[in-house]
Formats: structure tokens, sequence, C-alpha cells
């Protein structure tokens, strides 16, 4: 699962680099924002990613402890 994540977060960074190229070529604001969000979006993709896995395998330990 790791993997699909991944190419999905170095696609989300890809196009926020692009959307930033645009606001430095048109001077548009619009695209920095765009860009911004974008990256924000992808890093934190990976941090619920971390986050959700040590919450299930906290839960798994507790399910194999309670038996």
């Amino acid at each position: 699962m790791l993997i699909p994540i991944l190419i999905i977060d170095v696609a989300l960074v890809a196009w926020s680099v692009h959307l930033m190229q645009q606001a430095a070529r048109y001077r548009e604001f619009s695209f920095v924002l765009a860009g911004i969000l974008v990256a924000i979006s992808a890093a934190a993709m990976v941090v619920v990613y971390f986050l959700m896995g040590s919450c299930i395998d906290h839960l798994t330990q507790i399910s194999h402890h309670g038996r």
C-alpha cells in the first residue's frame, strides 16, 4: 500500500512544482496558492498514512492482548 501512496505523492509534488512554475511565468498569485495547497495535501497524505498505520498496529496489539 505504501508504493501507490508514494506514487500519488510524487505526482502531487510534480503538479505543485508545475503550478509554481506557471505562477512565476504569469506572475499570478492564484497559481502560487494552488501550488502550496497541493504540496500541503501531499504532505498531509503521508502523515495520515503513517498515523493510521501506527493506530492500526496499536489496535491490533490491544486485540491480541485481550485474548
